[in-house]
């Protein structure tokens, strides 16, 4: 075999390590020696099979140490790479130093590659960045691409835990060209995988994600793990740990099967991430330890700094305050500000502020060193939130003022790359703790609500319209198809499943298509405008004579703030427990009322709404006189059903995520379009109820019995001015974007409304449940997701309904429209039953 031969050889390791294990089998029952065996070691750990990769080169070893230094020297070098994947990075660094003693030219510089990232694992950053660079420039003049992709993903993966995020991003993309052009599939996906590592530490979860469903394609073994462990982190920073753990343990024992001991602890230092993001303290500090024990074992001393960084948050988690924190916090963060590691230095600080000022200890030599302008947005966030406490507990109250101020815009920024509407309800829990402190910190009525709008605002975009996506709507169509089997198993109670049907294989593709369709949309490019937080002034001037009430939870404290008559108050309403419990007991018996009848007015429904209306309506009364309202809830109370309240009896309102929401459905003028009406299947008195609409809405377009399909639907709603569905609703508890309506071929879910560029200005949906919406003020559901898409008004129960109560009340609600009224004066004239207490008016009503 000649020298090119070999070279060929090498590289088809990297590009095709099937094809080359094969060769170096099929060379080895030749006769083949040392290159076949490095062959058939280097092809082995592409393909995940890390223990017979080590098998294959140390017999190569031992073939080469007593007749040929050099190519010893060379079974070294590769030796670096394996050892270090199966967590004897001390051994791979060993091998390397005896290695470097002999190769010269390019072997030296591969060799270089590969000891940039021991050095990397090992936690020895500046190190590995040094190695790096030295080696940079004549890989980048030579001819081997594998070893410049390699070389170039190592400094990258070191940069970025230095906290380089500009110059990892470079290396990293660099890498992936570098392999492109040279057709490293496996090598380019790895790199593709790291650079969406970096994007996702800038907070670009879009991005990221889009990234590694490219990079996922061209991985295996110890690359897929890696990438996956990636992912994971990924998903805790966006704020889903638990959807983070399963992705974590598969990868962590997809690495421990296959010897991947090095991922095996970086994967358990994630697990405890995770478990601390899910509020987990005491699993967080289990799987911590693990990971500082796993390193330890594997010398990797840089990386059980991180570990126990992460038990110093687990125990501040867990709630210790105590002087032996500080001191450990303090003491970490010197000796991680030492290692390189830069972000977890700044986050170890923070905690060490943050236990002094519980303290009563001064707390700003602690937070001087902290960055505030690059970083992990949580990161960022938690430096202002700290900087904010220092500043009041020194009574100065206009820099902590100025420090809440600039920890939102911080979240702003996160947020606003963001698509999906979870993730970005996520993104601003990040500010939760700050955005409270805000609260606290406002004195006038403006203030207060100048700091709630804000944090409000951070989760409601004012319009999502991102590029189409086929595969996300095959997915959907799909989910419908299997959702239509599902019901009709349902219907069919106890007798046997239908022939053929495998109900449980049903419902994980149900969830495993969930998954697709929920991964899908957060990774498309935001198509998103910035919430916009209400001034008092602006708000005042829009109300005309109506009063807005805006409630806000400040701790337990329910406080609200009132706009009338051009005046701005606030008011404390009191513990904010006795109203979650009110609305909880009116929630339940107006559900039993829905479900099983009973009497008109039952009792517990009718004291549950007086004591409702005492706590949050009674004590404001001097102020909103009878006023048409406009009502901004909080937390549990979006899910309240208003009209039960004596208070609100006959009287016009209209429910709104924010007064910044209000304002912005108020500037939809209404439209000239068509009218829709649906009645979907199953729906006793739906027929009726179209029927009925028909007289008042003549040339509308009807879509009833066959034809209510779920596509046709949704393109019958483009442009609308009035839309009317019947159907049976379903709000989707937990994930409230899959909340849906029942139609012909099956759901139209929330998801299926982003495709619509001009939504009905006045969407009616007569259905159980739908008004509903989940992640607190992000107000997450199927009316919250219309109002942001650009709906002026909908027209939704936050309740059970009962079917034979609805036509009446909605034929007479239409009927009021028609004369002129509001969407809010129509319902207000409406004579209700118990059984449609549950609609509301939301948005401008």
């Amino acid at each position: 075999m000649t020298g090119q031969d070999e070279r060929v050889l090498l590289r088809m390791a990297a590009r095709d390590p099937a094809t080359a294990f094969t060769r170096a089998l099929a060379l080895l029952e030749d006769g083949g020696g040392i290159l076949a065996l490095r062959v058939a070691g280097l092809a082995a750990k592409e393909l995940g099979r890390l223990d017979e990769g080590l098998a294959f080169l140390q017999r190569a070893l031992e073939l080469a140490s007593g007749s040929d230094p050099y190519a010893a020297a060379q079974v070294r070098m590769n030796l670096v790479g394996l050892l270090t994947a199966s967590g004897d990075v001390t051994g791979a660094l060993a091998h390397a130093r005896r290695a470097e003693t002999v190769l010269h030219g390019p072997d030296a510089d591969r060799l270089a590659a590969n000891k940039a990232g021991a050095l990397a694992r090992a936690g020895r950053l500046e190190e590995a960045h040094e190695v790096a660079v030295q080696a940079l420039p004549r890989l980048r003049a030579g001819q081997d691409p594998a070893a410049l992709n390699g070389l170039l993903t190592n400094l990258g993966l070191a940069r970025v835990f230095r906290g380089d995020y500009d110059g990892a991003e470079e290396a990293l993309a660099e890498a992936v060209a570098v392999g492109e052009s040279a057709g490293l599939r496996h090598q380019t996906a790895m790199a593709k995988g790291n650079l969406a590592f970096t994007v996702s530490r800038r907070g670009d979860v879009p991005r990221a994600l889009r990234l590694f469903a490219e990079a996922e394609q061209g991985l295996t073994g110890e690359r897929l793990a890696q990438c996956r462990f990636d992912q994971a982190e990924t998903l805790i920073m966006a704020g889903l740990p638990g959807e983070a753990r399963p992705v974590l343990t598969a990868a962590l024992d997809a690495a421990t099967a296959n010897g991947y001991r090095c991922d095996t602890a970086d994967g358990y230092l994630l697990l405890a991430h995770a478990e601390l993001a899910d509020g987990n303290a005491e699993e967080a500090t289990v799987a911590a330890e693990r990971a500082r024990t796993t390193f330890t074992e594997q010398q990797r001393t840089g990386w059980a700094l991180l570990a126990e960084h992460v038990l110093l948050k687990a125990r501040w988690a867990a709630g210790e305050r105590t002087a032996v924190l500080l001191r450990s916090a303090t003491a970490a963060a010197e000796r991680l500000e030492g290692g390189g590691w830069v972000d977890a230095a700044d986050e170890a600080r923070i905690v060490a502020a943050r236990v002094a000022l519980s303290l009563g200890r001064p707390a700003g030599h602690l937070l001087a060193p902290v960055r505030r302008t690059s970083g992990p947005a949580s990161g960022r966030i938690a430096a202002w939130h700290a900087i904010a406490l220092e500043h009041s507990s020194r009574d100065a109250r206009k820099g902590a003022v100025a420090a809440v101020r600039a920890g939102l815009e911080v979240t702003e920024e996160h947020a606003e790359v963001l698509d999906a509407l979870d993730l970005r309800a996520r993104a601003a829990g990040l500010a939760t703790e700050l955005a409270e402190l805000g609260l606290r910190l406002s004195g006038s009525a403006r203030e207060l609500l100048a700091v709630e709008e804000r944090r409000r605002a951070i989760a409601r975009p004012v319009r999502v319209r991102p590029p189409k996506d086929p595969g996300r709507a095959a997915a959907l169509t799909a989910l419908r198809a299997l959702s239509v089997d599902r019901t009709a198993d349902t219907a069919r109670g106890g007798a046997p499943p239908a022939p053929g049907a495998d109900p449980a294989a049903r419902e994980a593709r149900l969830t495993a298509l969930e998954a697709k369709i929920r991964e899908r949309t957060r990774r498309r490019p935001s198509g998103a405008s910035p919430g916009r937080p209400a001034a008092a002034g602006a708000v005042a001037a829009a109300l005309g004579d109506r009063a807005l009430v805006e409630l806000i939870a400040i701790g337990d404290e329910l406080h609200a703030v009132t706009v009338a008559g051009g005046r701005t108050r606030r008011h404390r309403l009191g513990a904010g427990d006795g109203a979650r419990r009110e609305t909880g007991l009116l929630r339940f018996a107006a559900r039993r009322l829905a479900e099983d009848g009973g009497p008109p007015a039952p009792p517990a429904l009718a004291g549950a709404a007086e004591r409702l209306d005492r706590l949050l309506l009674a004590p404001l009364r001097p102020v909103l006189g009878d006023r048409e309202l406009v009502i901004a809830p909080t937390g549990v109370l979006h899910g309240l059903p208003w009209a039960a309240l004596p208070s609100l009896a006959g009287r016009p309102f209209t429910v709104v995520p924010s007064a910044g929401a209000w304002l912005h459905a108020r500037t939809r003028a209404p439209s000239g379009g068509h009218a829709v009406l649906v009645a979907g299947p199953d729906l006793q008195h739906a027929d009726r109820e179209i029927a009925a609409l028909r007289r008042l809405h003549p040339g509308a377009v009807v879509l009833d019995g066959p034809d209510a399909r779920a596509e046709p639907v949704r393109d019958a709603l483009e442009g609308a001015a009035v839309a009317h569905i019947a159907a049976h609703g379903e709000f989707h508890q937990g994930n409230a974007l899959f909340s849906r309506l029942r139609l012909a071929d099956g759901p139209l879910m929330v998801h299926d409304l982003d495709e619509l560029a001009d939504p009905p200005h006045l969407i009616v949906l007569s259905a159980c449940d739908i008004g509903r919406a989940d992640e607190g003020d992000a107000v997450l559901g199927m009316a919250g997701a219309l109002l942001a898409l650009g709906t002026a008004t909908v027209i939704a129960s936050v309740l059970p309904v009962r079917d034979d109560a609805t036509p009446a009340f909605m034929t007479a609600f239409h009927t009021a429209l028609a004369t002129g009224k509001t969407p809010s004066r129509a319902l207000a004239a409406t004579a209700r039953a118990p059984a449609t207490t549950g609609f509301l008016a939301m948005g401008a009503g």
